[in-house]
Formats: structure tokens, C-alpha cells, sequence
């Protein structure tokens, strides 16, 4: 190998010059040749997947990300389409990273404000303002922030973010859509409808906000319009097949979504739908003429009486204290799948709800989806009918804060045990000052700010409506229901109907809390580090300290009920004593206050029973039906004590409810339920089940017994 010269002559010089200028030359021919394989590239790839050809466009992207991994742009793009292609996971993937190589990326900051906007996430605002710092003409970051701010009912920004979109874009079809929502839902002409045009994807932005006000007839109409003007806006074919759906008229449902479906719209919400209409042939439906109650067929024995008597009972309640009659019978459905109750809402799963209305549909999770004891469904359906109501009484024009919060209010005037109490979470927001202002309110349900406001917000609502109720009387309640019946905001309706400023109000609110609050929230930190030592205490089997520490403690946060709860310690300590009146005084607080563990209900009532107390072990059980049915166990000592203390037909309900989860015992069964017939001076129900339980057990002398006395005097 020669090697190469330090010094070079003229000559060598020259030459050398001339192989550096035609490097130079190549290397330029080569870095615009990769530039417009670049843009090539780039170009192949958007027209693959503006062509709906995605997996074609998948490695054009791929290989496009490799040979350019700096590029920001490239992978928002990527992501968007994933975005568009139902896979939300994949385009956030692909907008961190674009955001990773360049933080002002205004595309992929866009691209993560839509995702925080379509699961309600109160950051789509913040990521939405990024974008617009990156790229001051970005018209669709102020369209969505128009669009968040109407979903939390604040008109005023959301107008001023739609004339800021439509001064960069004036013909922005969202921004248009907006202005056209604010001025329909309060029952105005809109002249900004017109402006939509034969542009499907206002009207359906027009439709989500009626959907989203609980106005569903009108949603469906806009998805209509949207389809009218766009026959192939699968999106709108889709929604207007859930939205039918939720109101139950389900032949017309499945054909938006199969049309959808077919049409290759097959996100999670289609999907999820269509396979959930499959479902419905597992239910079965009990008719009354003013209920539909829908069970699945493998527990609708042992629920129906007792669903089937609540729902009555709730409606002449509501009948009477909202002084209206339905037009249209209500239809409850119940499902033992929480993942099925969840699509049946929302098309999706990982919604916390436990019961949702859609106008006279109710839809609810069976106690049969939900652990034994944290789960109060006659509470959740009293909360859903006043719902029904309340929309019907207000043809749906009802702020959500109301309507909440005066189910939370019903759920406690039913019983005082049921509903929800209070927990850590809103402690903590109390303390944290993080009660909304009532004008407010409405957002702490839509774009939560942290991760507990929804419950924190039920819980205010419910409260200002318990608070109204005491200072104004239960009446007001009412007139201000007809007042939101006018489409009236709640600003207005507080002025009016309650006398005072909205600040005023939210002043002495705020006063009552923290006089009903003051003492747990002040003392929370300490009591969970005694109860923490109360625990120790326990484990070192030292039952004296127990009570005495539990019992200096229990007033401080008295509606602590769960896993772990100061009343569930001092009645095991006092057992250990064998201090039987001990633990059934301290149980009798527990179930006084709203405990529903159900082992722990039941030794109360046994312990009641074994004291002598029958009554009292009926009361306490009584209240497992409206929290956990489904339990063998509960039917037979219920009956027992039922006809013990001579409640026959009690008796009767609880032991079919036993039969109907087909017991080990079948002949005993049988036999308790003619011994109940016959308590009810019903002889031929009894001779029956007494037959039946001699067919299970041919030699049973009790049930050959009841057999001959109940057939005495026949021919």
C-alpha cells in the first residue's frame, strides 16, 4: 500500500483539487437526492393512508422513521394516523417520542390534546395552549379548547375560543358547530347552524354537546343531520347506533353500528357495542305497566322480588314528592358483567359508575358484579330513578350538578344508612380547599382536575342539596327544578330561588361543611395513626386497650366503615372478653352508620338472635337484600327468623330466593318454603313444596308431617 503524500506538488495539487470539488459535487447530488427520497417518502406515505391503505402505510412510516430519527414531524404524523385508525396507545407512544426530540412540536402537542380532550382529561387545555405558543395559526387548538369549554357549561370562554379559531380559519367547521351549541342548547335560533352547511362533522359536533347534556333525542337528530350531509361519516353512524342503543330502541341501533362496522369504523366503542347486542339474548324481561325489569336469566329469580319491589317503591315515593307521573314505563336493566354495564354506557370499559340514566332506560351493575358489601344497589337505583324523574320533569334541561347532586340527597332520604359516606378522598379535598364554587360545579364532573374530583364533586352536590333542603325545605328543591325546566343557568336559579349571590351561598355552604366536617378533617391525620396502633394492639391480643383506644377515637371520624374500621376492632376485642353485649353495641353503631360488610352484618345479627332479639336480627339482615342478595346463607336464617317472628310472607320471599340458587339441601329448602305457605295460609302452595321436598328426599319425616296436616279435609 503507498502511502498517501504529507506535501503535495503542483501537479499532485491540482488534481487533488479537482477530486475534492467533484466530492463536493457528489456529496450535494447525494444530500438532495436523499432529501427528495425523503419528501417522497413522506408523500407515498400520507397518500397510503389518505387512501385508507394503512398496513401498506405502517412500514413507508417505519422506514421513514429509521432513516430520518430526529424528525419530530414524522412521528406526530405517524402518530396521527394511528390516532385516526382507533389506537390511542400507539399515537401517544409516537407523540412523546416527537415531543421527546422536540417539546414545542406543535403537531404532536395537538395530537396529545385530542387525546386528553376525547377521555375528558382537564390537561387537553394545557397541551392545546402548548400548540398555539408553538404555532400561534393552529385555528384547531383553540376549536378544542371551544370545545372543552363548553363541556363544562362555560359558555363565555368557550365562545371566545370558537371567534378565536374562526379570526385564523373562518370557515373552522368545529368553531362554527360551537357557536351553533351554545345557542341551541338554550333553545335559541341559531343562524351559526345554517353556516354548518353539507358538512357532516358540525352537525355531529352539534350532537355530542346535546348528547352530553343529556338531551339524547336531540343528539340524535344532529347525527342524523351529519349523516345527511356526509352518507359516509361512519363516525356519526356509529354514534347514532349508541345513542339509539341507550334508549333502548335496539333494531335500529344495529344497523348504524353494523353499518359502521361494515364500513370498516371498527373502534372499540363499535366493536364493543355490537358484541354486547349479542349479549341481550341472555336476559329476560319482567313487565309491569309501569316497569321493564331486564335480568340475566341466571340470577333474574333470586333478584326479581326484591328489584322488582324496590323500583315500585321508589316511583310512588317520586311520584308523590316530585308531584308528576311518567308518561312511558321505566326500563331497568342489570348487569352481572361490570364490563358489560360499562360498554352498555359508554362503548368502552373503565367507567366507575354504578347505575346511568338515559331518560327512562336505567342501566346498573348487578350486586352480583361488585364485591360482597361495597356495592348498595337499592341505594344506586333509588339515585338513577330520581334521575328519570328529574330529566322528565326538566325535559332533560337540568345542570348536571342538580340532577347529581339531588339523587345523592335522595339516596339518604330513603334510609339514612344508604348512600355514600364520607371518605379519605374528600377529607382531603376539604382540607385542600378544593370544593368548587356552585357556578362551577359542573366541571369537577367532566374534566376532573384530580384523579378523585368526581367523587369529591357527587359528594358537594349532594351536600348543597342537602343544605338547601335544611335552611329552605324540601319544597325548594322542587321550585328549583321547575326553574331549570326554563333552560334557566344556575347563577340565575340561585339568585332567584334562594335569595342570595352565588358567592354568598358558597359562603355559608362552606360554613355548614366545616361545621359537620371540621372535626375529622382537623383530626384525620391522627386518628389513621391510631388506628394503625389500634391494629398493633389487636395482633398483641390486648382487647382492653383496644376498646378503650378505639372507643377514644370512633367520634373523631365516625363514617369510616370499610376494610379496617375502629368498630369491626373493638366488637372482635370485646368477643375475645366475651363481652357479647359489648359487641353487639359496638356492631349496632357500625350497621347504624352504614357498614355493609356482610360477614360482619351477619355475626351482628346472630349475636342479636342469640340474645333473644329476633327482631332485631331481622332488621339487621333485611338490610344485606339491599346490598349483596345473592347469598344462600343470608335467604335461610332470614326465613327462619321471619317466621319465628311471624312475618309469613317475609318468609316466603326469602326461601324462594333460597331455592332459586338451587341449594345443596334442595329437601330442607322445599320444606321451609311449605312451612312458610302454610304460616301464609296458603295450603295448596304448601302441599306443593312439601311434595317437592319429599320427591328430594322420600323418607324427610318433618316435610311427610306438613304433608298430611296440610292435606286434612281433603276428599
Amino acid at each position: 500500500m503507498t502511502p498517501l503524500p504529507t506535501q503535495l506538488s503542483p501537479d499532485a495539487a491540482g488534481s487533488a483539487g479537482d477530486l475534492v470539488a467533484g466530492g463536493f459535487r457528489y456529496l450535494m447530488v447525494f444530500f438532495l437526492c436523499s432529501l427528495a427520497l425523503s419528501a417522497q417518502t413522506i408523500e407515498r406515505a400520507e397518500a397510503l393512508w389518505h387512501a385508507h391503505d394503512y398496513e401498506a402505510a405502517k412500514p413507508v412510516f417505519e422506514a421513514l422513521l429509521k432513516a430520518n430519527p430526529k424528525n419530530a414531524d414524522y412521528r406526530a404524523l405517524y402518530g396521527e394516523m394511528f390516532y385516526e385508525r382507533f389506537n390511542p396507545t400507539d399515537a401517544e407512544k409516537l407523540y412523546e417520542e416527537a415531543l421527546a426530540i422536540d417539546p414545542k412540536n406543535a403537531r404532536a402537542l395537538m395530537g396529545m390534546a385530542q387525546l386528553a380532550a376525547d377521555s375528558y382529561d382537564a390537561k387537553a387545555n394545557d397541551f392545546a395552549s402548548k400548540a398555539l405558543e408553538s404555532d400561534p395559526k393552529l385555528y384547531q387548538a383553540h376549536e378544542l379548547m371551544a370545545k372543552v369549554a363548553l363541556e363544562d357549561d362555560n359558555q363565555k370562554k368557550a365562545e371566545s375560543e370558537a371567534d378565536a379559531a374562526l379570526a385564523i380559519q373562518p370557515d373552522a367547521v368545529d368553531a362554527i358547530a360551537v357557536k351553533a351549541a351554545i345557542e341551541l342548547l338554550a333553545d335559541k335560533p341559531s343562524p351559526w347552524a345554517a353556516k354548518i352547511g353539507n358538512r357532516g362533522k358540525g352537525y355531529e359536533t352539534v350532537a355530542h354537546f346535546f348528547v352530553i347534556n343529556r338531551r339524547y333525542e336531540e343528539g340524535i337528530q344532529y347525527y342524523r343531520k351529519a349523516i345527511a350531509a356526509d352518507p359516509e361519516l361512519w363516525s356519526a353512524h356509529s354514534q347514532l347506533g349508541v345513542n339509539l342503543m341507550r334508549l333502548a330502541r335496539e333494531g335500529e341501533a344495529r344497523q348504524e353500528l353494523d353499518l359502521a362496522y361494515n364500513n370498516h369504523f371498527r373502534d372499540a366503542i363499535t366493536a364493543n357495542s355490537l358484541t354486547l347486542m349479542d349479549s341481550y339474548k341472555k336476559f329476560e324481561t319482567f313487565e309491569t305497566p309501569t316497569t321493564m325489569l331486564k335480568l340475566n336469566k341466571k340470577e333474574a329469580d333470586v333478584l326479581r322480588p326484591y328489584f322488582q319491589e324496590e323500583m315500585l317503591r321508589a316511583m310512588a315515593t317520586y311520584e308523590k314528592k316530585y308531584q308528576t307521573k311518567l308518561k312511558v314505563p321505566v326500563q331497568l336493566e342489570v348487569y352481572p358483567d361490570h364490563a358489560d354495564f360499562e360498554v352498555r354506557v359508554m362503548g368502552l370499559t373503565g367507567l366507575g359508575a354504578l347505575g346511568v340514566t338515559f331518560n327512562n332506560v336505567v342501566a346498573m351493575d348487578s350486586p352480583s358484579g361488585r364485591t360482597p358489601g361495597e356495592f348498595h344497589w337499592a341505594s344506586t337505583l333509588w339515585h338513577e330513578l330520581s334521575h328519570v324523574y328529574v330529566l322528565s320533569l326538566t325535559n332533560d334541561r337540568v345542570p348536571r350538578w342538580f340532577t347529581e347532586g339531588l339523587a345523592v340527597h335522595e339516596e339518604t332520604a330513603a334510609a339514612p344508612d344508604w348512600g355514600d359516606r364520607l371518605s379519605p378522598e374528600i377529607i382531603a379535598a376539604i382540607r385542600d380547599k378544593k370544593l368548587l364554587p356552585v357556578s362551577e360545579i359542573d366541571r369537577g364532573f367532566v374534566h376532573p382536575a384530580f384523579p378523585s374530583q368526581v367523587i369529591v364533586s357527587y359528594y358537594e352536590a349532594g351536600k348543597i342539596c342537602d343544605y338547601i333542603s335544611e335552611r329552605w325545605g324540601e319544597s325548594k328543591l322542587l321550585d328549583m327544578i321547575h326553574e331549570f325546566a326554563k333552560n334557566r343557568p344556575t347563577v340565575d336559579v340561585i339568585k332567584e330561588q334562594l335569595g342570595m349571590e352565588p358567592a354568598a351561598f358558597d359562603k355559608d355552604f362552606l360554613a355548614m361543611i366545616d361545621k359537620e366536617t371540621g372535626k375529622t378533617v382537623a383530626g384525620f391525620a391522627d386518628w389513621t395513626k391510631q388506628v394503625r396502633e389500634i391494629n398493633q394492639l389487636a395482633k398483641d391480643g390486648k382487647n382492653d386497650e383496644v376498646i378503650a383506644k378505639g372507643r377514644a377515637i370512633e367520634g373523631i371520624y365516625p363514617d369510616y366503615v370499610e376494610a379496617g374500621n375502629v368498630y369491626s376492632f373493638i366488637a372482635e376485642a370485646c368477643l375475645k372478653k366475651d363481652d357479647k353485649n359489648c359487641a353487639i353495641d359496638e356492631l349496632g353503631r357500625y350497621s347504624k352508620i352504614g357498614g355493609r360488610n356482610p360477614e360482619t352484618v351477619k355475626k351482628y345479627a346472630k349475636l342479636l338472635a342469640d340474645a333473644g332479639r329476633p327482631k332485631e336480627a331481622v332488621t339487621a339482615l333485611e338490610r344485606l337484600n339491599f346490598i349483596f342478595p345473592i347469598d344462600a346463607e343470608l335467604h335461610e336464617r332470614l326465613g327462619g327468623l321471619l317466621l319465628e317472628t311471624g312475618d309469613a310472607k317475609g318468609a316466603v320471599r326469602e326461601y324462594q330466593a333460597l331455592i332459586a340458587m338451587h341449594p345443596g339441601d334442595a329437601a330442607g329448602s322445599h320444606y321451609n318454603l311449605a312451612r312458610a305457605f302454610k304460616a301464609a295460609g296458603q295450603k295448596d302452595q304448601a302441599r306443593e313444596e312439601a311434595v317437592t321436598a319429599l320427591e328430594a328426599a322420600p323418607n324427610f319425616k318433618p316435610a311427610q308431617k306438613l304433608l298430611l296436616e296440610v292435606s286434612e279435609g281433603e276428599k
